[in-house]
């Protein structure tokens, strides 16, 4: 029985040793953390037939070496044992290469970006949707890629070369529109979307990619192998990268024809408040009911790839007309004696709490902090200075976060260190300065308090309802 080895016991983990599992392989799952709610997915997982390792880090023994080392999206690429294993010649890859291993006879959507790729393929996922297609969303987004795949039938795949599909192969999934982060992307060496999109390129994650360049390059790997290439053209690096580097893509703009790089013909644009495809328009962009230039951009993107599909225009505008927004982005929570409490948890890098506040009606009092991330905070003061009638800080971020708001010359921020202690106090700054939104919109991760954006977002819900009562 071939012995395989998967490390990260979060939801990808989990969907890809059942997968492996399933395929007839002995798994072994490890997490080097431990805590109760892990010991208890030990028990129910060991109870499945399979083996988990808690406290554990993977060693490389002669004796005993795996033929298949599959890594959760969380696990850094270049850790030591894996840049041995890769050079050992042991099949390492991420649990999405592994879905795509079984799901390559089903087309792909790939969306990958800095910001803007959970709208974009929520978008993308309830239009083709909408058109009858059963069409998961996964990856960042809803499921695993892996849970996908368990709910295919294929063949399994069993070492060594890539399983061969048959391409008359009926499967309950018609398109995987799947969200894909640089890290994913790292460990996916042949995934190849029909559709590849580029949402957004500013710096992130440069504690693991360490430049820009390298960060630039493992994103530019999925679009290279996609079939078709959808790029934000108001993305002032993308744009700057341009046709010479990507002479066959799809250019998006809200700004109209005249701002579209390549041939019009193939651009996607605004007019007259339009989003016009091949000089035809689609849906008008009113329809959408999310606020912001930047979700403008998404819809473009998102209708661009759902004519690529060639789905029709009646279907676009039914789902656009539809779709509610995304949890946790610029997610309207509650209104409070006319304040909107807005939860934006998901913007966790300043780049994406810059385009919150932008987004929200002045004055606004700012929630902001949490685990601080490397990057260029200026144009995010700045925003502060223009939007923000008051500032609360929680989190490990705080002092640091302070200290840069009084070198800006702003005072109004305050250390609160909890969102219990936020909210309620954020009510209380909206009354005194007649702000018309309290906005959570953190430009940090949340790993310091929280288990998540999502966890965080929650905590922020729960507190605001409690507001009402």
């Amino acid at each position: 029985m071939p012995n395989a080895q998967v490390i990260g016991l979060g939801r990808s983990g989990i969907a890809a040793a059942r997968l492996l599992q399933q395929d007839g392989w002995e798994v072994i799952l490890s997490d080097r953390n431990t805590s109760e709610t892990l010991h208890q997915q030990q028990q129910e997982l060991l109870s499945q037939g399979i083996t988990v390792k808690l406290g554990y880090s993977l060693e490389l023994n002669d004796s005993d070496l795996p033929q298949l080392i599959v890594v959760s999206p969380g696990v850094p690429w270049d850790i030591p044992v894996l840049v041995e294993a890769r050079n050992r010649g042991i099949d390492t890859i991420g649990e999405m290469e592994l879905a795509w291993r079984h799901l390559q006879s089903i087309p792909w959507v790939g969306i990958t970006g800095t910001n803007g790729k959970t709208t974009t393929t929520a978008l993308i996922a309830a239009i083709f949707q909408t058109a009858g297609f059963d069409a998961p969303a996964c990856g960042n987004i809803g499921y695993a890629a892996c849970e996908v795949a368990l709910s295919v039938v294929t063949h399994p795949y069993q070492g060594g070369e890539k399983a061969e599909l048959d391409k008359g192969q009926q499967t309950n999934v018609d398109w995987v529109i799947a969200e894909v982060s640089s890290y994913q992307i790292e460990s996916s060496r042949d995934l190849a979307p029909q559709i590849g999109v580029w949402t957004t390129f500013t710096p992130d994650h440069l504690s693991r990619h360490q430049t820009l360049e390298n960060y630039y390059d493992i994103k530019a790997q999925l679009l290279k192998r996609s079939h078709n290439q959808v790029f934000n053209g108001d993305d002032p690096y993308l744009r700057n990268m341009g046709i010479n580097h990507w002479p066959d893509a799809y250019w998006t703009s809200v700004k109209g024809k005249e701002y579209l790089l390549g041939d019009p013909q193939r651009g996607i644009y605004i007019e007259d408040g339009w989003v016009i495809v091949q000089k035809q328009p689609i849906v008008q962009t009113a329809t959408l009911r999310m606020v912001g230039e930047h979700n403008q951009q998404n819809l473009l993107m998102a209708v661009a790839t759902a004519r690529l599909a060639g789905i029709e225009k009646e279907a676009i505008q039914k789902a656009i007309a539809n779709f509610p927004g995304v949890p946790h982005r610029l997610e309207h929570i509650i209104t409070l004696a006319g304040i909107d409490f807005i939860n934006d948890s998901k913007a966790t890098n300043y780049d994406a709490a810059e385009v919150g506040l932008a987004s929200v009606a002045t004055p606004t009092i700012l929630i902001a902090g949490g685990e601080a991330k490397a990057g260029d905070d200026t144009r995010w003061i700045e925003a502060i200075q223009a939007k923000a009638a008051a500032v609360l800080l929680i989190g490990d971020a705080a002092t640091a976060f302070a200290e840069r708001l009084k070198q800006a010359d702003y005072d109004r921020y305050e250390i609160v260190e909890t969102m219990a202690r936020a909210v309620p106090r954020a009510a209380e700054l909206a009354q005194q300065y007649d702000a018309r939104v309290v906005l959570l919109s953190p430009a940090c991760a949340s790993f310091d308090q929280y288990q998540s954006f999502e966890h965080r977002g929650d905590d922020f819900r729960q507190l605001c309802q409690q507001l009402l009562h």
